[in-house]
C-alpha cells in the first residue's frame, strides 16, 4: 500500500490571496474536536475481520437463502430461493469499506455519510445496516436475531420484499443504485455547506467509465474547505463489469496515478487478496486520509493556508467476488466477470453447487459471528459506532429531519407594478433574480440555499445573485475574471450532469436549491431526473423518511426565443418527459409574465418531495397581472382572463382561446385583439393555464380538475384553440379523456426551427396570431363562409411577413410594435 504524506498545501498553488475576503465570509471557525486527531484505540484486526466476515455471510445469505439462515442443519434445495437475484461481485469490497468506516467514525467521533456508487451492492449495505441495528430499529419485524436474519434473507429480491440495489428503503442511503454515474456528484452535493460532515463515496470501476462520473472528478474545484465538508472518494477496482474488464483497472499504475493526481487528488493504494494484509493497509489508508483532511480543514479555517488543496482518496484493488467460489464447473470465478452477480446459479438443481454454496457460507465461520439466537457477537459489534453516528442512522441520509423552512421575503418587494394589462414589459427572470438574491442574502449565515447551472446564470438574467454571493471557485483566477469566490453559493460548470448531481445531493440532505438551465439542454439529465423522481416516489411511501426540499428547475432561454441560436437550441420536450413520470411527484408551471413567475417560484421553493419544472422567458415580456392577481391566478392553476375576452357571461362563448407559456399567451391575446376588431360578434373566452397538470383528471393527478370544473372553463362542446409552449400532442394526451376533446385543437412547436426572427418562429410553427384567427374561423360553425375575407386578410399578412423578414431582417412593424389595447 502506498500513500501520500499528510501536510498543508502551499500558498503558491494560486497566484492571488484566497483568504476569506468575500462579503459573505464567516469569521475563522474555532478549532473543534474533529480538526485534531484524537488518541487512537489500538487496531483490533480480529474484530475488523469478524465484522467483515459477518457482513459477507449476510450478503451471500440474502442472495441465496430463504430458510436455515444460521446453517443449523445441512443445506437442502428447499432452503434455496427459487430465483437467485443479486450482485455478489462488488459486495466484499463494499463490506470492507463499511467495516473500516465504522472504525474511524467510532474512534474519531465523526459525523459521516457514505454514498455507495456500486448500487447493485445492495446486499452489502443491507447487511451492514442490519448488523449495526439501524435496520431493525426501522423495521422491527427484521429483528437482529435468527428469525430477523431469516426475514432479511427472504425479503431480498423477493416478491413483496426489497430491491437488489441500494434504494430509499435502505437506511443510510441517499443514492438510488439502479443507474450508475451519479455517486460522486451526489457526495459533493451532500458535503456542500456541511462543514462537519465527512462524505465517503465508493466509486465502482464500471461506474467510473460513465460520462457523469468522469465530469464529477472536477467537483473538488468547487469545494470550500472552510464552509463545506470533505469528500473521500474510494475508487474500487475489482477489474470487471458484467462481462468485460474495466478501463481503469487495466491502466498501468503510473498512468492511473497521473490521472487521479491530475484530477486534484493524492491517492493511497490498498491492494491485495489476503484479508489480514488488506485490513492493515485499509486501516492505515483511512487514518492517513482522515489525518490529511483534518489538517487541510484546520489550516483553511484558521487562515494558515489558502488555495485549492490536493484532497486524499483511496484506490482499493481487490478481486471481484473476493472470498467467493474460486472455480465453478471448471471455470475461474473469483477475480473474474463470472463473480459479478450469482456465482453459483443452479444450486437447487445441482447437488455440487449446493455443496459449494454450503462450504462457501461456512467458510465465514458463522458460529463465531452469531450466538445461538442469531445475534451478532460482541467482537462483530466492536467497531460499530453508536446512535446517529451509525452510517445507517445518520440524519444526513434522511435530510428532511434537518430541513429548515426557506425564508422567502414578501413578493411585493420585487413585483412589477401593473395598472393595466399589457401596458409595460419586463424580463421575467431578471425580476426573479432580485427575489433569489434576497433569499441568498437571507441565508448567508445558515448557508442552505444554492443556485446551480451550466455557465448560464448571467445569460439567464439572474445576475442580481452576484450582488450578494460569488460563483464557487477553488481553481486559479485571473484579473479579468468576475464574481469568482471560494465561498460562493452560485455553482456553474458546463456539465448539466454535475449540476443535477450536486443539487440532488444537496436537497436530499435537507437543503434548498434551484437549477437554472437553457430549456433545450436540460434533456442531458433526463435519465438522472428519472432516477430522482423514482427515489422521491418510493421515499414518500416510507413513513420514516421525512420530506425533503423539492428539486426545482428554471428552464429559460426557451424554444420561442432561441431564434438567434437556431434549431440546435430549440427543444421544449423536457416537460413531456417529466409529465410521463409519477403524478404524485411531478409539477410543471408555465407562468406568462414576471409576477406569475414570482408567485410560482415562491410556491415551489416552499414545497417538499417534488420535482418542479418552471418554464419562463428571459426576454422582455408583457406584464399581464398585478401581484395580487398573479397569486390568485397561480393558485387556481388555470383561469379565465375576463378582460381579454368578449364573452360577457350572458351566453356561452363561441370559441375558447387557451394558452400556456409566455409567447403563446402573447399570441393568443394578439389574436383576441384581432378578433375583437374584425369579428366583434364572435364571443371569445381567453383561458390561461399556468399549471399544466390541471388539465389532467383529478383521479390521475392531485392538481387535476374534475370534469365539471374542466367543462366550466373550456366548455363541453365549443371549439378550443389551444396555443401551447411545447409539443402540441402533450395537451391532447393530458386532456384526451375530457368530453370536449373532439373540439380541442392545439398549436405548438412542431420542429420547425431555424435562425430567424422571433415572430417567424411562431409563424413557422403555425402558432402565430394570424394562424390562430384562421383556426377560429375554420372551427366556429358558420364563420368560414361568412367571413372568408377576414380569413384571406390573415393569410395574406402571413405571406407578407415572409417577404418582409427576408428583405428587412426584422419582424413586421405591426408585430414588433404591437401592444395590448382593450
Amino acid at each position: 500500500m502506498e500513500a501520500s504524506p499528510a501536510g498543508v498545501w502551499p500558498e503558491a498553488v494560486v497566484p492571488h490571496d484566497r483568504r476569506r475576503t468575500h462579503r459573505n465570509a464567516r469569521p475563522s471557525r474555532p478549532e473543534r474536536e474533529a480538526d485534531t486527531v484524537p488518541e487512537q484505540r489500538p487496531l483490533n484486526l480480529a474484530a475488523l475481520d469478524a465484522h467483515w466476515r459477518a457482513a459477507n455471510y449476510l450478503a451471500v445469505g440474502q442472495i441465496y437463502l430463504m430458510a436455515n439462515p444460521l446453517l443449523t442443519e445441512p443445506l437442502r434445495p428447499e432452503h434455496i430461493k427459487p430465483r437467485l437475484l443479486g450482485h455478489w461481485g462488488t459486495s466484499p469490497g463494499l463490506n470492507l469499506v463499511h467495516t473500516h468506516l465504522n472504525r474511524v467514525i467510532k474512534n474519531r467521533g465523526l459525523d459521516a455519510l457514505c454514498i455507495w456508487g456500486p448500487g447493485h451492492g445492495g446486499p452489502a449495505v443491507l447487511a451492514n445496516s442490519w448488523l449495526e441495528g439501524t435496520y431493525s430499529g426501522i423495521y422491527p419485524d427484521i429483528a437482529r436475531d435468527a428469525e430477523g436474519m431469516g426475514r432479511l434473507f427472504r425479503q431480498f429480491s423477493f416478491p413483496g420484499g426489497v430491491p437488489s440495489h441500494v434504494a430509499p428503503e435502505t437506511p443510510g442511503s441517499i443514492h438510488e443504485g439502479g443507474e450508475l454515474g451519479y455517486s460522486l456528484a451526489h457526495a459533493y452535493g451532500a458535503a456542500l455547506d456541511n462543514p462537519d460532515l465527512l462524505v465517503t463515496c465508493v466509486i465502482g470501476d464500471g461506474e467510473a467509465e460513465t460520462g457523469p462520473l468522469a465530469a464529477s472528478w472536477h467537483s473538488n474545484k468547487f469545494l470550500d474547505p472552510v464552509h463545506d465538508g470533505a469528500v473521500l472518494p474510494v475508487l474500487h477496482l475489482n477489474g470487471y463489469k458484467i462481462a468485460n474488464p474495466t478501463v481503469l483497472s487495466r491502466l498501468p499504475k503510473a498512468e492511473l496515478d497521473s490521472l487521479l493526481r491530475g484530477f486534484g487528488h493524492e491517492p493511497a493504494y490498498v491492494t491485495g487478496s489476503d484479508p489480514q494484509e488488506v485490513h492493515r493497509a485499509m486501516a492505515h489508508a483511512m487514518d492517513q486520509a482522515l489525518d490529511r483532511i483534518a489538517a487541510l480543514q484546520h489550516a483553511a479555517r484558521t487562515g494558515q493556508a489558502t488555495g485549492r488543496p490536493p484532497w486524499p482518496m483511496i484506490v482499493l484493488r481487490t478481486p471481484k467476488g473476493w472470498t467467493g467460489p474460486a472455480i465453478v464447473d471448471g471455470n475461474p470465478v473469483e477475480g473474474t466477470w463470472r463473480a459479478h452477480q450469482v456465482p453459483l446459479a443452479s444450486v437447487r438443481e445441482n447437488p455440487g453447487h449446493l455443496r459449494q454454496l454450503e462450504a462457501w457460507l461456512r467458510s465465514y465461520r458463522p458460529d463465531e459471528l452469531f450466538d445461538t439466537d442469531g445475534r451478532p457477537t460482541a467482537q462483530v459489534l466492536d467497531c460499530i459506532p453508536e446512535g446517529n453516528r451509525r452510517l445507517g442512522a445518520t440524519a444526513h441520509a434522511n435530510g428532511g429531519l434537518l430541513t429548515r423552512a426557506l425564508p422567502v421575503p414578501p413578493l411585493e418587494h420585487f413585483a412589477v407594478p401593473v395598472d393595466k394589462p399589457g401596458a409595460t414589459t419586463h424580463e421575467p427572470t431578471r425580476v426573479l433574480g432580485g427575489l433569489l438574491a434576497q433569499i441568498m442574502a437571507d441565508t448567508a449565515e445558515r448557508r442552505d440555499f444554492r443556485v446551480v447551472g451550466p455557465d448560464e446564470t448571467a445569460s439567464n438574467r439572474l445576475s442580481a445573485l452576484f450582488e450578494v454571493t460569488g460563483k464557487a471557485w477553488q481553481a486559479d483566477t485571473l484579473p479579468t475574471d468576475e464574481h469568482l469566490a471560494p465561498d460562493g453559493r452560485v455553482m456553474e460548470i458546463l456539465s448539466e450532469h454535475s449540476c443535477q448531481g450536486w443539487l440532488e445531493g444537496y436537497t436530499l440532505t435537507g437543503r434548498h436549491g434551484l437549477f437554472s438551465c437553457y430549456e433545450a439542454f436540460v434533456h442531458i439529465v433526463d435519465s438522472m431526473v428519472n432516477q430522482h423522481i423514482k427515489w422521491l416516489k418510493t421515499a414518500r411511501r416510507l413513513p420514516w423518511r421525512a420530506p425533503v426540499p423539492s428539486l426545482n428547475y428554471l428552464l429559460t432561454s426557451h424554444v420561442w426565443r432561441q431564434d438567434h441560436n437556431g434549431f440546435s437550441h430549440q427543444d421544449p420536450g423536457f416537460v413531456d418527459h417529466v409529465l410521463n413520470k409519477s403524478p404524485e411527484v411531478v409539477r410543471v408551471y408555465l407562468p406568462p409574465d414576471a409576477n406569475t413567475l414570482l408567485s410560482v417560484t415562491d410556491h415551489v421553493l416552499s414545497s417538499r418531495d417534488y420535482v418542479n419544472v418552471i418554464v419562463a422567458g428571459k426576454q422582455p415580456c408583457f406584464d399581464w397581472l398585478s401581484m395580487d392577481e398573479a397569486r390568485v391566478h397561480c393558485a387556481r392553476g388555470a383561469g379565465i382572463w375576463e378582460w381579454a375576452g368578449t364573452d360577457d357571461g350572458s351566453r356561452a362563448p363561441d370559441v375558447v382561446l387557451a394558452c400556456a407559456g409566455d409567447v403563446p399567451t402573447q399570441e393568443v391575446l394578439a389574436a383576441a385583439s384581432l378578433l375583437r376588431r374584425h369579428l366583434p360578434d364572435v364571443a371569445v373566452r381567453v383561458v390561461n393555464v399556468v399549471d399544466m397538470t390541471r388539465l389532467l383528471p383529478r383521479e390521475e393527478h392531485p392538481h387535476g380538475m374534475g370534469d365539471s370544473e374542466y367543462e366550466a372553463l373550456f366548455t363541453p362542446d365549443k371549439p378550443v384553440i389551444f396555443a401551447y409552449h411545447g409539443y402540441p400532442w402533450l395537451v391532447h394526451r393530458l386532456a384526451y379523456r375530457r368530453s370536449g376533446h373532439a373540439h380541442l385543437h392545439v398549436r405548438g412547436y412542431k420542429e420547425a426551427g431555424t435562425t430567424t426572427t422571433p415572430f417567424d418562429m411562431v409563424v413557422r410553427n403555425d402558432l402565430d396570431r394570424y394562424r390562430l384567427v384562421m383556426d377560429v374561423i375554420d372551427r366556429v360553425p358558420g364563420l368560414a363562409v361568412r367571413v372568408a375575407a377576414v380569413r384571406q386578410t390573415m393569410a395574406d399578412t402571413r405571406t407578407r411577413h415572409h417577404a418582409w423578414i427576408r428583405e428587412h431582417g426584422t419582424d413586421l412593424p405591426e408585430v414588433a410594435d404591437w401592444t395590448w389595447t382593450d
